[in-house]
């Protein structure tokens, strides 16, 4: 396994983090879950990245319970806050003060830990001062329920208001998590030039495009049974862009490429976002233990100029490269 630093600090986290968004308490059945876990720390995953939203909680329950016995010095923890959890009233979502300090302490008691490395913003909130979410989070680093904070999906004008603020309070902002692919590109042209000003690093989600760079998805076939497009708790929705014909068929004219490197199309995927400088980590889910040990063969991988070429010319103009696709809500959400 590859370490890379986070942003500009001194946390060196895995180049494949193991994420629990769409499986853990949802698709996947809680020992099929913890079995995954498992197979992540089997291959030198140290990095685990989950949301109090996901399977509303249940989702960091799980992974509690599968970390549970590990040396917790030797794992670094995510967790983010911002979409609603428990009953959804008129305080369980948002970034205000008082449900980021409800969520931390939910979100420790269900992890089993004492803090967590990682407290990110899941999204920004336009209906709650900026200055009033970063005190918070600069206090929950203090009371020592964090030892650092970053955000999901925040814009280049975010990002730089947030840091801004950040180092006047004297904490570290050190990572986004935004959505990054060969297919969809939208940080490319503000988010990572002003990260790169900043020193914040890139957590990227759906390095395989929810599963469309995986090769599996045929232009003009049918779903396979069992996969992500035909979940019906979720997966289909998140996958449906991805899933035209010209969209596949590129996909399928990658395959040359990625056997001539020797890897398969998910991990020529994920070798390919971990190629930039300003991506720590990729996120990588699994609903079967066999995946992780496939995906880790993408750690470490050094794609050549010539090969970055031959994607790029096969995605052409398919790949979504609109800065302004990296939004938040317009509201908080209920």
């Amino acid at each position: 396994m590859e370490f890379r630093y986070l942003g500009n600090s001194g946390l060196k986290v895995s180049a494949l983090t193991y994420g629990n968004w769409l499986t853990h308490a949802s698709q996947v059945e809680n020992d099929a879950a913890i079995a995954c876990v498992r197979a992540a720390l089997d291959v030198g995953i140290t990095s685990f990245d989950t949301a109090d939203a996901y399977a509303n909680t249940g989702a960091e329950k799980v992974l509690g319970k599968a970390l549970k016995g590990e040396r917790r010095a030797s794992l670094e923890i995510f967790t983010k806050v911002y979409w609603p959890t428990g009953p959804k009233g008129p305080n369980d979502s948002g970034l205000s003060r008082k449900h980021i300090f409800e969520s931390i302490n939910g979100s420790l008691t269900r992890l089993k830990t004492d803090y967590v490395d990682l407290y990110q913003a899941h999204r920004y909130d336009v209906e709650t001062p900026l200055e009033e979410t970063m005190q918070a989070f600069a206090d929950v680093v203090r009371q020592g329920k964090a030892l650092y904070i970053g955000v999901s999906e925040w814009n280049a004008e975010q990002l730089r208001a947030g840091h801004a603020l950040a180092t006047e309070l004297g904490v570290q902002l050190i990572s986004n998590q935004p959505q990054y692919s060969m297919l969809w590109r939208a940080i490319e042209p503000e988010v990572i030039p002003a990260s790169i000003d900043l020193g914040i690093s890139q957590i990227v989600w759906s390095p395989v495009a929810q599963g469309a760079l995986t090769g599996k998805y045929l232009p003009g076939g049918e779903l396979p049974t069992g996969s992500r497009a035909t979940d019906k708790k979720g997966g289909e929705n998140t996958i449906k862009r991805f899933l035209t014909d010209e969209v596949l068929t590129a996909v399928q004219n990658l395959r040359p490429i990625a056997n001539s490197v020797g890897l398969d199309l998910a991990q020529l995927a994920i070798a390919w976002v971990l190629q930039n400088p300003n991506v720590a980590s990729a996120i990588i889910g699994a609903s079967r233990p066999e995946q992780v040990t496939s995906n880790v063969a993408a750690a470490g991988v050094v794609l050549e100029p010539a090969v970055l070429a031959q994607i790029d010319a096969v995605i052409g103009e398919i790949a979504d490269r609109d800065p302004a696709k990296t939004v938040s809500p317009d509201s908080r959400p209920s």
